[in-house]
Protein backbone atom coordinates (compact mmCIF):
# COMPACT_ATOMS: atom_id res chain seq x y z
CA UNK A 1 0.00 0.00 0.00
CA UNK A 2 1.31 3.50 -0.76
CA UNK A 3 2.36 5.54 2.25
CA UNK A 4 -0.78 6.99 3.82
CA UNK A 5 -1.43 9.34 6.71
CA UNK A 6 -4.42 10.63 8.62
CA UNK A 7 -5.06 14.21 7.58
CA UNK A 8 -8.41 15.08 9.17
CA UNK A 9 -10.60 13.90 12.05
CA UNK A 10 -14.34 14.64 12.21
CA UNK A 11 -15.33 16.13 15.57
CA UNK A 12 -19.09 15.93 16.18
CA UNK A 13 -20.50 19.16 17.62
CA UNK A 14 -23.89 20.71 18.27
CA UNK A 15 -23.05 24.32 17.33
CA UNK A 16 -20.26 24.82 14.80
CA UNK A 17 -19.62 28.47 15.62
CA UNK A 18 -19.42 27.87 19.39
CA UNK A 19 -17.10 24.91 18.79
CA UNK A 20 -14.94 26.96 16.41
CA UNK A 21 -14.57 29.67 19.08
CA UNK A 22 -13.62 27.06 21.70
CA UNK A 23 -10.96 25.41 19.54
CA UNK A 24 -9.49 28.72 18.39
CA UNK A 25 -9.65 30.70 21.65
CA UNK A 26 -9.07 27.96 24.21
CA UNK A 27 -6.80 25.56 22.30
CA UNK A 28 -5.10 27.94 19.88
CA UNK A 29 -6.20 26.11 16.72
CA UNK A 30 -6.02 27.98 13.43
CA UNK A 31 -8.80 28.23 10.86
CA UNK A 32 -7.91 26.35 7.67
CA UNK A 33 -11.19 26.83 5.82
CA UNK A 34 -14.77 27.87 6.51
CA UNK A 35 -17.06 27.44 3.53
CA UNK A 36 -20.73 26.95 2.76
CA UNK A 37 -21.71 23.39 1.91
CA UNK A 38 -24.02 23.01 -1.10
CA UNK A 39 -27.59 22.00 -0.24
CA UNK A 40 -26.92 22.15 3.51
CA UNK A 41 -27.38 24.67 6.30
CA UNK A 42 -24.01 23.71 7.72
CA UNK A 43 -20.51 24.84 6.83
CA UNK A 44 -17.27 22.98 6.27
CA UNK A 45 -15.17 24.27 9.17
CA UNK A 46 -11.65 22.89 9.28
CA UNK A 47 -9.11 23.80 11.96
CA UNK A 48 -5.61 22.69 12.87
CA UNK A 49 -3.31 23.03 15.84
CA UNK A 50 -0.44 25.44 15.18
CA UNK A 51 2.23 22.72 15.05
CA UNK A 52 0.09 19.89 13.70
CA UNK A 53 -0.34 18.25 10.34
CA UNK A 54 -3.68 16.60 11.11
CA UNK A 55 -6.67 18.92 11.10
CA UNK A 56 -10.18 18.57 12.52
CA UNK A 57 -13.55 19.27 10.93
CA UNK A 58 -16.47 20.38 13.07
CA UNK A 59 -19.36 18.22 11.85
CA UNK A 60 -23.10 18.30 12.53
CA UNK A 61 -24.34 16.34 9.53
CA UNK A 62 -23.13 12.77 10.17
CA UNK A 63 -26.07 10.98 11.84
CA UNK A 64 -23.92 8.29 13.46
CA UNK A 65 -21.73 10.91 15.17
CA UNK A 66 -23.67 12.56 17.95
CA UNK A 67 -22.16 15.65 19.59
CA UNK A 68 -19.70 14.61 22.27
CA UNK A 69 -19.31 11.03 21.04
CA UNK A 70 -15.64 11.34 20.07
CA UNK A 71 -13.20 10.18 22.71
CA UNK A 72 -9.49 9.53 23.06
CA UNK A 73 -8.05 11.82 20.40
CA UNK A 74 -4.41 12.26 21.33
CA UNK A 75 -2.59 15.58 21.04
CA UNK A 76 1.15 15.57 21.73
CA UNK A 77 3.13 18.24 23.53
CA UNK A 78 6.78 18.61 24.44
CA UNK A 79 5.93 20.29 27.78
CA UNK A 80 2.78 18.89 29.34
CA UNK A 81 3.05 21.00 32.48
CA UNK A 82 3.11 24.24 30.47
CA UNK A 83 0.35 23.02 28.13
CA UNK A 84 -1.85 21.98 31.04
CA UNK A 85 -1.30 25.32 32.78
CA UNK A 86 -2.16 27.18 29.59
CA UNK A 87 -5.40 25.21 29.17
CA UNK A 88 -6.38 25.76 32.79
CA UNK A 89 -5.58 29.47 32.40
CA UNK A 90 -7.99 29.58 29.47
CA UNK A 91 -10.70 28.03 31.67
CA UNK A 92 -10.57 24.56 30.10
CA UNK A 93 -11.31 21.82 32.65
CA UNK A 94 -8.23 19.65 32.42
CA UNK A 95 -7.21 16.79 34.73
CA UNK A 96 -4.00 16.72 36.70
CA UNK A 97 -0.99 15.28 34.89
CA UNK A 98 -0.55 11.54 35.39
CA UNK A 99 2.86 9.92 35.14
CA UNK A 100 3.03 6.55 33.42
CA UNK A 101 5.84 4.31 32.28
CA UNK A 102 5.18 5.26 28.65
CA UNK A 103 4.84 9.03 29.24
CA UNK A 104 2.83 11.75 30.96
CA UNK A 105 -0.79 12.63 30.19
CA UNK A 106 -3.85 14.68 31.10
CA UNK A 107 -7.36 14.77 29.65
CA UNK A 108 -9.92 17.44 28.82
CA UNK A 109 -13.24 17.76 26.98
CA UNK A 110 -14.56 20.33 24.54
CA UNK A 111 -17.91 22.15 24.87
CA UNK A 112 -19.82 19.11 23.60
CA UNK A 113 -17.96 16.56 25.71
CA UNK A 114 -15.60 15.20 23.05
CA UNK A 115 -12.61 13.76 24.90
CA UNK A 116 -8.99 14.66 24.25
CA UNK A 117 -5.78 13.27 25.71
CA UNK A 118 -2.75 15.53 26.04
CA UNK A 119 0.44 13.45 26.01
CA UNK A 120 4.13 14.07 26.55
CA UNK A 121 6.26 11.10 25.57
CA UNK A 122 9.60 10.58 27.32
CA UNK A 123 12.70 11.69 25.46
CA UNK A 124 14.41 8.81 23.74
CA UNK A 125 17.99 8.07 24.48
CA UNK A 126 20.02 7.33 21.39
Amino acid sequence: MPQEKITNVSVPVLDQQAAKAFYMEKLGFELVVEAEMPDMDDKWIQLKPPAGETSISLVTWIPSLSPGSLDGVVMSTDDIDASRAQLAGREVEVTDVTDAEWGRWATFRDLDGNGWVLVQMPEREE
